[in-house]
């Protein structure tokens, strides 16, 4: 069956290619030939290599309140959650709708990761009961749809996580003892299923994932009993033979790595919050496709701001404010990932 009507099949799908990604909802209901093709991973990596893809920030943000508080007493004084889409092109915003087993905001401290056109929410605290919980959440674009995935192997917080090749890979943080862990996991996407990785050299505490080519680097963190002390060390998992390596030094000793770390153009890691006094508190960072996006203020206790960074061919780029941000998108930013859709 012809894709289009009238048109050879590789012109029919390059019109597909073409299309925005907003149009694929509809698109996908013209018939199950369409549907099949919209959610496929060879539609997705034809719509990339041909430069058709957007690239987005997503954002883990405070919205307000929209339970009474009667009805969430744990939750009174807590800010809930949900994820903000930053178009860095265009420079709109726009939220997505909240996953219908925490319809009142997400779990606190979730982690967020794009994979092939989809978003991935992972983990994070219960916000009512404050438990650790092992959820998996696939946001599709085609559909505008939650499915709910395969949990997690086990309960684990404060941990890193990035995408390399269709996985979405996880390491490190603590358990429901507060134990530091070194141990990792690979979830695949679509075909929700979890692999188990061989173990980091050792447990690592809020530890930041970030990806660097085809390695998942898992930064810095601390053991057990080194409680918030960060090491300088980072160690990072090439996916091609599933070995780890440990790199000494490649991080300032002490620091927090949360939510502000980043690769620089010499393909250092580079702490987002020492890109300028603007964001250097409560700094973070996402980058998405060499348009990076910050969050966070000059001092502690002042208004937050949203940036761009202009690179202009140089290491050391410029932070450019975003002009008018919409008030239900100035909230705080507690994490996010880029995502190609």
């Amino acid at each position: 069956m012809e894709l289009i009507p009238g048109l050879p099949e590789e012109l029919g799908l390059e019109c597909l290619t073409r299309s925005h990604y907003t149009t694929h909802r509809v698109a996908s209901r013209v018939s199950r030939q369409w549907r099949e093709l919209l959610q496929s991973r060879e539609f997705y990596c034809q719509r990339k290599q041909s430069g058709y893809t957007r690239k987005m920030a997503c954002l883990v943000q405070s919205i307000p309140a929209t339970v009474p508080a009667a009805e969430t007493p744990k939750s009174v004084n807590s800010l809930s959650y949900g994820i903000t889409l930053f178009d860095t092109v265009s420079q709109t915003w726009k939220r997505l709708s909240l996953i219908p087993k925490y319809p009142n905001g997400l779990p606190l401290f979730c982690q967020l990761a794009g994979c092939e056109g989809k978003l991935i929410v992972m983990g994070g605290w219960d916000p009512v009961s404050f438990n650790p919980v092992k959820d998996v959440f696939v946001y599709d674009f085609v559909t505008r749809q939650w499915r709910q995935g395969m949990e997690m192997p086990s309960k684990r917080s404060f941990f890193a996580m990035g995408t390399v090749d269709g996985r979405v890979y996880v390491a490190g943080g603590h358990d429901e003892n507060k134990n530091a862990l070194k141990s990792a996991w690979a979830y695949d996407v679509r075909q929700d299923h979890w692999t188990e990785l061989t173990p980091m050299s050792q447990g690592r505490d809020e530890c930041e994932g970030v990806v660097v080519g085809d390695e998942f680097w898992v930064v810095s963190g601390y053991e057990t009993n080194r409680q918030g002390v960060f090491e300088s060390s980072v160690e990072s998992y090439r996916v091609s033979t599933g070995v780890w390596k440990r790199v000494e030094e490649a991080w300032k000793a002490g620091q927090c790595p949360r939510s502000c770390v980043g690769v620089g153009k010499d393909g250092k890691l580079v702490s987002w919050a020492e890109c300028g006094l603007a964001v250097r508190n409560g700094a973070c960072g996402v980058g998405s496709g060499g348009d990076n996006l910050f969050a966070g203020s000059g001092c502690h206790g002042a208004p937050k701001g949203f940036f761009m960074l202009e690179m202009n061919g140089k290491q050391n780029g410029k932070l450019v404010e975003i002009g008018h941000v919409p008030d239900e998108f100035c909230g705080f930013v507690q994490s996010g990932c880029s995502l190609e859709i």
